[in-house]
């Protein structure tokens, strides 16, 4: 690779960490080609893009943004994931994947300026999507507006009720 080339890839992948969400580390070693690309397929459904960077390039482009705290990891062979939107889907992906593939070897992640254990990656992995949780948060807030309508209903509920029972009573009396 020439140093345009380089200069090219460093640029474009500054761009990129500078709006990433999630990004995550993981060693590949052993893998073969064609599994890194049923990876890197199934992580592009979720609006994910996995790379394989040299490390060194990968040090220049994260200076100057919250990546940069990574350094330390930039060792041996290594993939990139970086995800701009929903953090839960890819990583329930990436965690699926390690365990079925042994030579995926998740290292490290980092959520919104956040460093992010294999641990903590693997809880994320088990959270609920985006939409399941918003659908959650709205059953919870409409089910509040409703006990409140059948509470304040009850009294006037039980008034009428009470009218037509007389009603009955003094139809059926006379």
């Amino acid at each position: 690779m020439d140093r345009r080339t380089k200069e090219k890839v460093v640029a474009e992948l500054h761009e990129k960490l500078k709006d990433t969400k999630l990004a995550v580390l993981a060693g590949y070693t052993g893998m073969n080609v064609e599994k890194l690309t049923v990876l890197r397929n199934t992580l592009r459904k979720s609006g994910t893009e996995l790379r394989v960077v040299k490390n060194t390039l990968l040090g220049i482009a994260s200076e100057n943004t919250d990546f940069s705290g990574l350094k330390e990891y930039f060792k041996g062979p290594l993939a990139i994931l970086l995800n701009r939107g929903d953090v839960v889907r890819p990583t329930k992906v990436l965690v699926e994947f390690a365990k079925k593939n042994a030579e995926l070897e998740i290292k490290v992640g980092m959520l919104n300026g956040k460093v992010l254990s294999r641990d903590q990656l693997s809880a994320l992995s088990e959270l609920p999507s985006r939409e399941v949780l918003l659908g959650k948060l709205l059953s919870v807030m409409v089910g509040v507006q409703t006990s409140l309508v059948n509470v304040l209903s009850g009294v006037p509920r039980s008034f009428i009720c009470a009218l037509d029972a007389y009603r009955a009573k003094k139809q059926s009396g006379n």
